[in-house]
């Protein structure tokens, strides 16, 4: 019987050549940049996004979290998305070869009631596969040819000997690759990533419809908020907002050189020059990708310089989105700012994890939920010999 890769070939009119097979994300650089931030934050004059306006440059918040260490944390919900991505195989379509990648996805969000509890509340776990856009060039229904060719898939012995099956065949542009053909390994990581971005957004909506985000009970959510291509109807837009009224997304890494001051110089060195329990100014920040959507971007410092082995080890950067249209105009209450700030300074790890590099900047139930998640993959020498 033929492999999975050779029933796609067949189906889509394709050739498979059983090329080396291998994970993407450790055997080659990620396509992506290391840092939660793709963009120039320009932090014009006037933009700040929080109702207090004579905070001038930081606020010391350390004697707060020391309060608020005695009370019920703020956080009752923690968020994490994570991906793998493998070169599976090699595919001619018109006399041209393209990568054919397999994906792993999953997002879990996990929940502490208490002190003494940690617990999973929801996980989503994903097998996916990316192909050109010229395997389905044949097709007027490509959507609905690529659901069949999934389920032809999914009952491949391969598959229903380990009860395992694909989720989604994704599609990635064919159009020819200005650079060369690593071009084509970005944009169908990108499509994989993309997948992921979407399950994250709907834990978050499945959260907020069953009404377990309140004032009493946030969730932060590991990574930026900054998901591209909201939605453009306004009713659903309202509706996307409102979803993450009680998110807050934590970046443990973030480009310093992207941020910049009310006078478009860096702000890297006002960031790293940051004490312990310090926040900087929230500050507004919008682009054309992120559509109608605005955030407040501020950061924190919870680790002692003194004990970090950079300068921005131990800073994190946190963000919110503008919901409401007092917000919009005003600022979010610098009240609710502290009050998060502080809680997240009481969520940083109490000891180094191994070799983690990142140890400085992790959440403990960030750290959790993280491992987690990337417990409940495949084996990489698993997932490819499903091929």
């Amino acid at each position: 019987m033929n492999g999975i890769l050779e029933h796609i070939a067949e189906k889509t009119s394709g050739k498979a050549y059983k090329s080396f097979r291998y994970c993407y994300d450790k055997e080659v650089n990620v396509p992506t940049v290391a840092y939660d931030d793709h963009e120039t934050y320009i932090l014009k004059r006037g933009q700040i996004a929080e109702s207090d306006k004579d905070i001038k440059q930081v606020k010391k918040l350390a004697d707060y979290a020391k309060e608020l260490s005695k009370v019920k944390p703020l956080f009752s919900y923690f968020l994490d998305g994570s991906r793998r991505v493998y070169k599976i195989d090699d595919i001619q379509y018109q006399n041209r070869l393209f990568p054919v990648l397999g994906g792993q996805i999953g997002v879990a969000c996990c929940i502490r009631p208490n002190r003494e509890s940690f617990s999973v509340k929801e996980i989503e776990r994903l097998l996916v596969l990316s192909l050109p856009s010229l395997s389905t060039t044949r097709e007027k229904h490509r959507k609905q040819f690529l659901d069949r060719l999934t389920k032809e898939i999914n009952q491949h012995p391969r598959l229903t000997k380990f009860g395992l099956k694909f989720d989604e065949i994704l599609q990635y542009n064919s159009d020819q690759a200005k650079k060369d053909v690593e071009e084509y390994m970005k944009r169908g990581t990108a499509t994989i990533q993309d997948k992921m971005t979407a399950v994250e957004k709907s834990t978050v909506a499945l959260l907020t419809q069953k009404r377990f985000l309140d004032v009493d009970n946030y969730l932060i959510k590991d990574g930026s908020l900054q998901y591209s291509n909201p939605p453009s109807d306004m009713r659903e837009l309202a509706k996307y907002k409102e979803n993450f009224r009680r998110v807050v997304g934590v970046s443990k890494s973030f480009n310093p050189e992207l941020t910049k001051d009310i006078k478009s110089q860096s702000n890297a060195a006002k960031i790293a020059s940051l004490e312990m329990g310090y926040r900087t100014v929230a500050y507004r920040y919008s682009s054309e990708m992120l559509g109608d959507v605005e955030y407040a971007i501020w950061y924190v410092r919870i680790r002692e310089k003194a004990r970090s082995v950079s300068p921005f080890a131990g800073v994190l950067k946190l963000e919110k989105i503008l919901v409401t249209d007092d917000e919009k105009k005003n600022g979010i209450d610098s009240e609710e700012i502290d009050l998060i700030t502080a809680h997240i300074i009481n969520e940083r790890n109490p000891v180094c994890y191994g070799k983690d590099e990142r140890w400085a900047n992790h959440l403990y139930p960030v750290f959790l939920t993280e491992t987690f998640v990337k417990s409940k993959y495949l084996s990489d020498l698993h997932f490819i010999n499903l091929f």
